[in-house]
């Protein structure tokens, strides 16, 4: 019965769009009737209102309301959806102040005598005008109000004009800032966390142990690495877009002829191009840039845009009358100033110590006044003028709200689709699937593209990828990551503003297009389109690395990188090790044995052992190295014959636990009957039934599998050993020497103590206890900042003790005092003698196997190191072998 209003549910939802119900409303809709129906369903023909729900009911609801009720309402209060409001006024601004209208005029007579130049022009135009407003139904009604009339009177095809500008349109949807992308981000961000959970429990029923090693945990994602993955797969669309174009315009001119320039093209005309460029490309870059170098978060660049817009807006509604340029001046040169600022002095009102802090504190405030007046002047100008600034925040209270709203009636579908056990349904249908993930993800990807043909991409977004994008996130045989996920998908969904018979890029086009343009000229025109975004979905998926490299680069060359020793890097990491190892061998042997002739048989015992130890481990590396390859050669060579029979055991356990997970469901509900005999003997029979079918599919385990199975599992333990091994060979050939040289460089340090170690005894004489405590305090703090100290700091903590007391025993205060003076007197004679003789050559060793050996140890990843594991970590590696 489940299955049975799961499709009423899908039922109600399909007639409610078709009939042009609001979407809004059609969601949450059919979700509310088909819940109604199933439960009145279970109270009249099993007396229970949960019968006939996979997954609790009602009564389960009710109980724990308030949850359920937070559950929906956190759906569009989540923080990473704060910059939808953001970006959409930014771009409404830009279209509505007459920027986009400038952008096309301008770009059109620079690339008019190309081949297909105009409809380059459109392209690019476009591709500027979704990284700065990434609103579809403004890019394409601007476009073809201003374009599609000059195209035409220029003898352009109709369906190539038509389907450049619906094409172009479209790309706000993919270039950042997209709002298609926040939104993807924030939906897989909650399915990373499903997919972290069920790879978890993969791992523990594979392997039975408790916990999964980090390095195999999902990746996940934000808005801002969402919007760096979609750079280059956009920019790649632009490319296919005007290489299109150019091939048509150059083999058949007349859909496309070259139209001259009846003006010069001369500096004026030049610098009148840049001065509409600047404007947008600085916008672009503060935005983007903020996010990309860190500066500010996805929602303080979408602040940062919108108050761009309105300081752009502000000039180019008063361009040509006097002071037009005057607030964007006083805001740009405020803005300079505060960067001058920031980046040269530490501004902190709280910590003004001179009259130079003052100074610099005031010309802060007052370059911030600056851009403060020209920011509200220019929006007193946009309130002012042809009241543009209402009009913007009218159509972005409109837009957001309609976001929100699907936001909010998707969640209580996708609440009532898993209630029915749809998700288990898509999760069996889609595993069960022949090719393992690929097959999944072509059929995934297959079925939004057809989805695209009747719904929008925010309904696909909030109902399709909650359900899909969890199954494919877990499977580790991809392991693919959720932005290139996102990407995929967003790449995908872009197709439907442009799929007939409900493309929402075509509606738009239609309603400025003249008369004479057919609808089925339209219809042909984006055809081309269509295939194009379809090589560019092939293509991104083929090379990942187009996706995530660029996340992958910034984040391990941001401040808040991870460190070198973080788990999840250690697999690319010892691959650019071992390469760096095979280079330079016998510089690193040579730099080794140089290391071991120098003298340090005059340090302290302990230096001495842990010195020697490092040099010992740091030879037996090369060895340790060549363990871990042969253990890994034979792996490899293992994982080919075991790989097949892995994949089909693991199939078969899969479908046996789908049904051991549906008897536990029939279960739950024999112990919910409440005495309902005839209900009960029912689902004792289907119990029955699922029990036998899961002996029947355990049986077709093939009888080798437990020694093949076994023989790879000690091959995986031998070369994780071998890792393991060489990872602590490597930590401990190289932080003894690392802590030797902290120990030598703080020899001035040590040495500028001299004085309070040997006056100690003075203190004794100190009728003021209290003062002697406290100045034995500020020596123990003194020598906790003094690497190497250790001995000495020890034998006065012990002094700090008995100057704690009521009564100083004297007896003992001095014992103390002569045991840390004794000690400081012997570590200065060889911390002395180190820095004459060992210093120099001890910082040339740990230069030369710093990249190297040292390299785990290093705070932060150094650049070359850090590029290569980007460029790693940017493909996806199979490790379902593991699980």
């Amino acid at each position: 019965m489940e299955i049975f209003f799961l499709v009423v549910l899908i039922g109600f939802m399909a007639a409610a769009l078709s009939s042009g119900y609001p979407v809004a409303f059609a969601l949450p809709g059919s979700a509310i009737l088909t819940v109604i129906l199933a439960a009145a369903s279970g109270y009249v023909f099993a007396g229970n209102v949960d019968a006939f729900f996979a997954h609790g009911g009602p009564t389960d609801w009710l109980s724990s309301g308030v949850t359920n009720f937070r559950g929906i309402y956190w759906e569009a209060e989540r923080d990473t959806l704060i910059a939808i409001p953001l970006f959409v006024f930014m771009g409404i601004m830009l279209q509505r102040s007459k920027i986009a209208e400038d952008l096309l005029v301008t770009m059109a007579q620079l690339f008019g005598p190309v081949p297909g130049g105009l409809g380059i022009s459109v392209i690019f135009v476009g591709a500027l005008l979704a990284a700065t407003t990434g609103i579809l139904g403004a890019t394409v009604v601007a476009m073809g109000l201003i374009s599609l009339p000059a195209m035409l009177r220029n003898n352009y095809s109709q369906s190539l004009a038509t389907g450049a500008i619906a094409a172009s349109g479209t790309l706000g949807q993919i270039i950042p800032p997209s709002i298609v992308l926040i939104i993807l981000a924030d939906q897989l961000a909650s399915a990373v966390d499903q997919a972290g959970t069920a790879r978890k429990e993969l791992y523990k029923e594979a392997t039975g142990s408790i916990t999964m090693p980090s390095e195999f945990s999902v990746i996940s994602t934000s808005a801002g690495e969402m919007f760096l993955g979609a750079i280059i797969p956009g920019l790649i669309l632009v490319a296919f877009y005007m290489i299109y174009i150019l091939v048509v315009g150059i083999f058949r001119p007349k859909m496309a002829p070259s139209v001259q320039f009846d003006g010069k093209i001369d500096g004026k005309f030049l610098a009148r191009v840049s001065l509409i460029l600047l404007p947008p490309l600085v916008l672009i870059f503060a935005v983007l840039g903020s996010i990309i170098t860190g500066v500010a978060t996805v929602n303080q660049a979408g602040a940062i845009g919108a108050a761009g817009a309105i300081i752009m807006a502000g000039y180019r509604l008063r361009e040509g009358q006097p002071m037009a340029l005057a607030p964007a001046t006083l805001a740009l040169a405020s803005l300079i100033g505060i960067l001058i600022l920031t980046s040269s002095f530490d501004i902190n009102a709280k910590r003004i110590e001179s009259f130079g802090d003052f100074f610099v504190v005031l010309l802060a405030l007052i370059a911030v006044g600056g851009f403060l007046t020209g920011l509200i002047w220019s929006g007193w100008r946009t309130y002012k003028t042809d009241d543009t600034l209402k009009g913007v925040m009218v159509e972005t209270a409109k837009t957001t709200s309609l976001v929100f709203i699907i936001l909010l009636g998707a969640a209580m579908l996708t609440a009532a689709f898993r209630a029915f056990g749809g998700e288990e349904l898509v999760r069996e249908f889609l595993t069960s699937l022949p090719g393992g993930f690929w097959g999944q993800f072509i059929i995934v990807m297959m079925v939004m593209f057809v989805l695209g043909f009747f719904l929008d991409f925010i309904e696909i977004a909030v109902v399709v990828v909650p359900i899909v994008a969890p199954i494919l996130l877990m499977d580790p045989e991809a392991n693919v990551t959720a932005v290139w996920l996102g990407v995929m998908i967003g790449v995908n969904m872009q197709t439907s503003f442009l799929t007939p018979p409900f493309g929402f890029a075509l509606f738009y086009l239609r309603g400025v297009a003249p008369a004479v343009v057919r609808t089925v000229a339209m219809y042909k025109g984006v055809m081309p389109f269509i295939a194009l975004q379809l090589l560019a979905l092939v293509t991104v998926g083929n090379f990942p690395f187009l996706v995530n490299y660029l996340p992958n680069r910034n984040l391990l060359s941001s401040e808040t990188a991870p460190p070198p020793r973080n788990p999840a890097l250690q697999h690319c990491l010892e691959a650019y090790k071992f390469s760096a190892y095979a280079e330079d061998e016998t510089a690193l042997r040579a730099a080794i044995s140089a290391a071991r002739g120098l003298d340090i048989g005059y340090l302290p015992k302990r230096e001495t052992r842990n010195l020697k130890r490092a040099f010992d481990a740091a030879e037996e590396i090369f060895d340790d190295i060549a363990a871990v390859r042969k253990a890994e050669a034979a792996l490899q060579a293992k994982s080919q014959s075991y790989r097949p029979l892995h994949h089909e055991v693991r199939a078969i356990q899969r479908r046996a636990r789908r049904v051991q997970d549906r008897i536990e469901e029939l279960k739950t509900k024999r112990s919910q009957a409440r005495g309902n005999q005839q209900l009960i003997a029912s689902l004792d029979a289907r119990i029955s039934r699922l029990q036998q079918e899961q002996s029947s599919i355990k049986a077709t385990i093939p009888a080798n599998w437990e020694a093949e199975n076994k023989e790879f599992a000690a091959l995986l333990k031998a070369e994780t050993d071998a890792r393991r091994k060489y990872r602590r060979a490597a930590d401990a050939a190289y932080t003894p020497i690392i802590t030797m040289l902290k120990t030598l460089q703080a020899t001035p340090a040590f040495i500028a103590l001299e004085q309070d170690i040997k006056g100690l005894g003075a203190l004794l004489d100190d009728s003021d206890t209290k003062s002697a405590a406290e100045k034995v305090n500020a020596l123990y703090a003194a020598i906790r900042q003094v690497e190497g100290a250790g001995d000495v700091r020890s034998a006065i903590t012990k002094l700090r003790r008995e100057f704690r007391r009521k009564t100083v025993n004297k007896a003992n205060a001095q014992q103390h005092i002569d045991e840390a003076v004794e000690k400081y007197d012997a570590q200065l004679v060889w911390r002395g003698q180190a820095a004459q003789s060992l210093l120099d050559g001890l910082t040339q060793y740990e230069a030369a196997i710093r990249t190297t050996i040292g390299l785990r140890q290093q705070p932060r990843l150094p650049r070359e190191p850090a590029l290569y594991v980007a460029a790693c970590k940017s493909e996806h590696r199979d490790i379902s072998l593991y699980f």
